[in-house]
């Protein structure tokens, strides 16, 4: 596993690295088989607050990641916060991968590629372009894969996402799950002609 941390207008210690690297070997080391690579960044937030982001790329075909967040007045608890969140995913993904395993394995699964594109807010004093679009400020492809619906929140969950748009592989439709602000998840599936 590549392991890089750096901190943003943090010293990291020896001691702090060690830690990081242990923790992280020993506790991802007991879900997967491998993790390409795991990012894991430290920051100091107002108030004396710490907050640690780690990405982890599994390198599986499926193209699922791990993230996570972690925030403390301590940086040691503030990482722990982010690490067990990151084993927490990862426990649900193994779990979910077995159960596939014992269903038979999983179903074909492709992915439609499509356009994505980030777009600057809406400001009260800008005039918006005569289409009444406001402007793109990024582009590029992205995958909209096939998945059950179970799948697509894992991957929801995996990567710390607030949505994901997928391919219903019940239906072939055009789905869309995303986590409510009650903390429940929502899944919409809109009836009409499929993809």
């Amino acid at each position: 596993m590549q392991l890089h941390i750096s901190g943003r207008h943090v010293d990291l210690g020896a001691a702090f690295q060690e830690h990081v690297e242990k923790r992280l070997s020993d506790g991802f080391s007991k879900y997967l088989d491998r993790i390409v690579s795991v990012d894991v960044v430290v920051s100091k937030e107002a108030h004396h607050q710490f907050r640690v982001d780690i990405h982890g790329n599994t390198g599986t075909h499926a193209g699922v990641v791990v993230k996570s967040q972690g925030g403390a007045n301590e940086i040691y608890a503030a990482f722990d916060d982010a690490a067990t969140k990151a084993e927490k995913q990862l426990r649900r993904y193994k779990r979910r991968i077995k159960g596939h395993h014992v269903e038979g394995g999983d179903k074909e699964s492709r992915a439609q590629v499509a356009r994505k594109y980030v777009l600057q807010p809406e400001s009260h004093d800008v005039e918006l372009d005569e289409k009444g679009a406001p402007a793109v400020i990024a582009e590029k492809s992205t995958n909209i894969d096939r998945l059950t619906v179970s799948d697509a929140v894992m991957r929801m969950d995996l990567a710390n996402l607030p949505a994901l748009m997928f391919f219903n592989a019940g239906n072939g439709r055009l789905n869309v799950v995303y986590r409510r602000v009650d903390g429940n998840i929502s899944w919409v599936d809109p009836e009409g002609v499929a993809a």
